[in-house]
């Protein structure tokens, strides 16, 4: 290889962010710019010299654009390793590459566009690209490839000066995102056609995931653990994960996980609701006729695990609900589907508080739940938990009330959002007490029972929820001790005609579910 040889640039891009200054840099540190299609288009209007990949194959693009670069010329000039296959080059009149700059078709903002059919999906199926990126990868030897925009400064300044080009830990550097990059656009594609099969699996063999990363975070659970917070691409509507911050410190991971369930929990309800959230578990949730109210409400169901606690309500946030909250607590966290401009100018007077806009659109359903263990991980459905007027069956002789049915069906649904074992009591739509997180499932009545009258609530009239069955009939004598007078549950215990019975000698109402909440 002749050591005065000009260096060669390919760049493909389908993401033409910051690319013509880029190239005129690269021309000015003398690269040759091969290039394709739109991106050559482009680069010539800009005024820039560039060489098309016809020109170095002798071969025109055909099939609209399909076949292109898949051809010796491009991928010799790529794989060529240095002082190994010169011969070959000089025969063939392959000229070496040394920077590939490709980036993929949009997949990912194809299939997330409206109206988009399974056509433009299919036609936004890199082949060429993806070929190139890897045959450049592989041969990070000596070539230098980049995917990413942000890296365009970094090689630019490694050719500056006297420079020789990136280094081999900068290449293999480049390398490595190359193939994650490809990883991640194979796993969209396969993710959507197994999605848009008559067959498709739920749980394939090999389960790849694609997340980007969003931002990396202070920390993790704890100081000493660090922490980034990753993105599905293609996410859209109402979540915390996608949700704009208005102001505030950065979230932290406690926050986001938090806030997640604070938001979940209050856009399970129709009517204005609040729920506030403390360590991963509601300790507040009501619904009322306004956010202000249900949010007061909510408060009051436990004032003291409300401090420093994450509120999520389902309506927008408005300037009476941000006084109330800022008048009555500490808070780390206000999200909701958004937040008048009177609320944000009541948020300023605590500039700490970070404020959330989810927005209201339904966020598409995730696929998978996935939890890490050692070693793997474990992926199941997600628990979008069960319509009351479905599920509820009575199986006491007494039957709840119409209150009380509205009642089982608030505690129903707050319970799913309660760490097992979960048991939520309620009354005319407000939590009075919450026992979570227990061994044993009498605990966490008697803690709901202990929180209720702690904060003042009689407990007679209200109702109770169970995450999953009463293995005894002790929950229910000590229900009947609080004065509660309906009961919802999944049943499935052996004892369950013991807890039946227990039931009608206490005269309590007794609905049998048949679905099982459980949160670990």
């Amino acid at each position: 290889m002749s050591k005065s040889r000009r260096r060669r640039a390919l760049i493909s891009v389908s993401d033409k962010k910051g690319l013509v200054p880029f190239a005129e840099q690269l021309a000015g540190l003398s690269f040759e710019i091969v290039s394709t299609g739109g991106t050559a288009r482009l680069l010539r209007e800009a005024g820039l010299g560039v060489t098309e990949v016809s020109e170095i194959t002798g071969f025109p693009e055909i099939m609209d654009g399909r076949v292109k670069t898949l051809h010796p010329a491009v991928h010799g000039g790529l794989l060529a390793r240095a002082g190994i296959d010169d011969t070959v080059l000089a025969e063939r009149g392959i000229g070496l590459i040394d920077l590939a700059v490709v980036n993929l078709y949009p997949f990912a903002a194809t299939i997330a566009t409206p109206g988009a059919s399974d056509d433009d999906a299919i036609e936004n199926i890199d082949v060429g690209g993806p070929a190139m990126i890897r045959a450049a990868a592989k041969n990070h030897a000596r070539v230098s490839v980049v995917v990413d925009v942000a890296d365009y400064e970094r090689v630019l300044d490694a050719w500056r000066g006297k420079k020789k080009g990136p280094s081999l830990p900068f290449r293999r550097e480049l390398a490595a995102k190359a193939f994650a990059h490809t990883a991640a656009y194979d796993a969209m594609i396969a993710g959507y056609l197994r999605g848009e099969s008559a067959t498709q699996e739920k749980f394939p063999r090999q389960l790849i995931l694609s997340y980007e990363r969003q931002a990396r975070l202070r920390y993790g659970e704890n100081p000493h653990q660090e922490a980034a917070v990753y993105v599905a691409p293609g996410r859209a509507g109402a979540s915390v994960i996608g949700s704009e911050q208005l102001q505030g410190k950065e979230l932290s991971f406690n926050n986001l996980v938090d806030a997640d369930t604070a938001l979940t929990c209050a856009l399970a309800f129709t009517a204005p609701a609040c729920a506030i959230v403390k360590h991963a578990n509601p300790c507040g949730v009501a619904e009322s006729d306004s956010p202000a109210e249900a949010y007061a409400r909510a408060y009051a169901a436990d004032p003291t695990s409300a401090f420093g606690g994450v509120i999520a309500c389902n309506r927008e946030i408005d300037e009476k609900t941000a006084e109330a909250i800022l008048d009555r607590q500490f808070v780390e966290v206000v999200v909701a589907p958004a937040i008048s401009a009177a609320a944000l100018e009541r948020f300023t007077a605590k500039p700490q508080v970070r404020v959330l806009r989810s927005g209201s659109a339904p966020p598409p359903p995730a696929s998978l739940a996935l939890t890490s263990l050692a070693g793997g991980l474990l992926a199941q459905d997600v628990d979008r938990g069960s319509d009351p007027e479905a599920v509820f069956r009575v199986v006491s002789k007494r039957k709840p009330k119409k209150d009380e049915f509205a009642d089982l069906r608030f505690a129903w649904r707050v319970v799913r959002f309660v760490k097992s074992n979960a048991i939520v009591l309620a009354r005319g739509g407000q939590t009075v007490g919450i026992g979570a997180g227990q061994m044993s499932r009498i605990l966490s009545t008697r803690i709901a029972g202990m929180q209720a009258r702690e904060f003042g609530f009689e407990t007679d009239a209200a109702v109770l929820a169970s995450d999953a069955f009463f293995p005894f009939r002790d929950n229910v004598d000590l229900a009947a001790e609080l004065g509660i007078r309906a009961i919802v549950q999944p049943g499935g215990s052996r004892k369950d005609t013991e807890v039946i019975a227990a039931a009608n000698e206490h005269g309590l109402a007794l609905v049998f579910t048949d679905h099982r909440h459980f949160r670990h």
